[in-house]
């Protein structure tokens, strides 16, 4: 099939949602060697959100899809791809459970795990299930629970991420269309998998029989390497796609990177030659979601009105593995849906 008749995937909503929980840096410098003025000039951050006891990851991916479904105007898609580093359980996948309890039926559901890059390598392959004839519809959704990840008193990572969901619904339609999935590009590197990562828990461990550390159960990062591969690999990614796009630096309405930090994003921007003023950002009240950052940060400035129909917007991420990913779209005339207990 050619590119003049190929089914191109239309995303025709998209929704956020965040816990009441909050994390302030005024909470985090009762307990760590840290202040405000600190985590706010290194990361941008001023808050983030935290589940409550009990509540894991499904629960947050069934909000956030229940309200992508409603900025659809649908109750029903043919398969659900859910990004997430932070899954109800090692098996089976946590998808299964939030199509299940979103009355979606015996749909085609499954995890993917790309960490921070996870929700544009599940956007590929909600693309890619449109584009096969596999589904008409798809629910695309990233939702993590880093707090139970975390080690609370890691510096590093307490004060950098959050809880939340993101999601989008796309459709069968034609590539001319507002909200039409541009050109997506992905990549990684597992020679640099030891700069993010959670040494223990998996089959690697379990099989060597080895007696995990003292935080080995947590989230470990190394914070500067990290920093120079996601500008470089964000910013040669998002150069690839503005090449297949057609567009220029100039036509670039909006960037929208995935917020590991405000530095990061500011630094991919100045790395393009993006404006900042161009650039959406949502870090500072919510942190690092990871695999929810981006459809998050997408219902954010759409409903807040930084976002509006026509915009041509540059999405990038990267995240552990080493893994990152770009993708464009032209913003549709879409109802975005965003709740947050900082903006009711």
């Amino acid at each position: 099939m050619d590119n003049d008749t190929a089914r191109a995937a239309v995303l025709v909503g998209v929704a956020g949602w965040v816990p009441p929980g909050t994390v302030t840096n005024a909470d985090l410098e009762a307990r760590l060697d840290t202040t405000d003025a600190w985590i706010r000039s290194r990361t941008g951050i001023a808050r983030r959100h935290t589940v409550a006891p009990g509540t894991a990851t499904r629960e947050l991916a069934v909000e956030a899809g229940r309200l992508a479904l409603k900025s659809a105007g649908r109750d029903s898609v043919d398969a659900v791809v859910l990004a997430t580093a932070t899954p109800d359980r090692l098996c089976p996948a946590t998808a299964p459970e939030v199509a299940a309890a979103l009355g979606l039926g015996p749909v085609a559901a499954h995890d993917i795990s790309a960490v921070c890059a996870g929700f544009l390598y599940a956007l590929a392959a909600g693309v890619g299930a449109i584009a096969a004839g596999f589904a008409d519809h798809v629910l695309v959704i990233g939702a993590e629970t880093f707090s139970a990840i975390v080690d609370p008193q890691d510096r590093n990572t307490a004060v950098i991420f959050g809880d939340a969901a993101g999601a989008v619904v796309l459709r069968a339609g034609g590539s001319e269309e507002p909200g039409a999935i541009g050109p997506i590009r992905l990549g990684s590197d597992g020679t640099h998998s030891d700069l993010i990562q959670i040494p223990a828990g998996g089959a690697r461990q379990r099989a060597a029989r080895t007696v995990p550390g003292p935080g080995d159960h947590h989230l470990q990062m190394q914070g500067r390497k990290v920093y120079r591969h996601a500008k470089e690999r964000m910013a040669q990614a998002a150069r690839e796609v503005l090449d297949r796009s057609g567009w220029t630096v100039g036509d670039v309405d909006r960037l929208a990177t995935h917020q590991a930090n405000a530095r990061i994003s500011e630094a991919v921007a100045d790395e393009l030659g993006v404006a900042r003023e161009r650039v959406l950002s949502n870090i500072e009240q919510v942190g690092n979601t990871s695999a929810a950052s981006l459809p998050l940060l997408l219902a954010d400035s759409a409903s807040g009105g930084a976002l509006r129909p026509g915009d041509r917007v540059l999405l990038a991420a990267f995240g552990a593995g080493l893994a990152w990913g770009a993708a464009s779209l032209t913003w549709p005339d879409v109802t975005a849906l965003a709740v947050h207990s900082y903006r009711g």
